[in-house]
């Protein structure tokens, strides 16, 4: 197959074009298309999935990230808690009652479905809760958040996090024109040894 040089240079232009909406959606949306394994106090029976219909049974504790339905995605096997995920890289908890004093911590395990490693998990919305999280980053695909120390100050109060991933590395722009600069020297290469007529 022969390509003419604006052939060449029109599929070097497509394939940057493709690279760059791809770049642009991992993004925006780090926890798109996210299947996340969760567990309460340790436990994988503690957390129920919307996956299973917060049914309590077996696999309950995973579950796919649902951007179109505006509840969560776990509650916790007590129903004190409710986690939703959003495609931004945002987690809200909100409590569904008085929460007593003990323990109350999560884990949620991202497994292979994320784009890049997982970078940060910070509180970006407290709320009217008071108190500190204990938020941790366990390896590149999970977290961990301690609730023990938040006083929720009534009952379904927001408390909003953030997980950012690491960025993609940018291509140089000399690297782009070098590679366009080799794609146009091999179209005017292969046309000039075409035979003429």
């Amino acid at each position: 197959m022969h390509l003419t040089l604006r052939q060449a240079v029109a599929a070097a232009t497509s394939a940057a074009c493709i690279a760059l909406a791809g770049g642009a959606q991992a993004a925006a949306d780090p926890l798109h298309n996210a299947v996340i394994s969760a567990s309460y106090n340790g436990d994988a029976a503690g957390m129920l999935g919307l996956d299973h219909g917060f049914n309590a049974e077996p696999g309950s504790n995973v579950s796919g990230l649902d951007p179109n339905n505006p509840g969560a995605e776990f509650l916790s096997a007590d129903y004190l808690l409710a986690f939703d995920f959003a495609p931004d890289g945002s987690l809200t908890i909100y409590n569904n009652g008085p929460i007593d004093g003990g323990s109350h911590s999560a884990r949620f395990d991202f497994g292979a479905t994320l784009a890049a490693s997982i970078a940060g998990f910070s509180v970006i919305d407290s709320g009217a809760t008071s108190g500190t999280p204990v938020l941790t980053i366990i390896d590149s695909h999970t977290i961990a958040i301690d609730l023990a120390a938040v006083n929720w100050n009534g009952d379904f109060n927001p408390l909003r996090t953030a997980i950012t991933l690491q960025a993609a590395p940018v291509p140089e722009p000399a690297a782009a024109w070098t590679l366009l600069a080799g794609l146009a020297g091999m179209g005017a290469l292969v046309r000039r040894r075409k035979p003429q007529r």
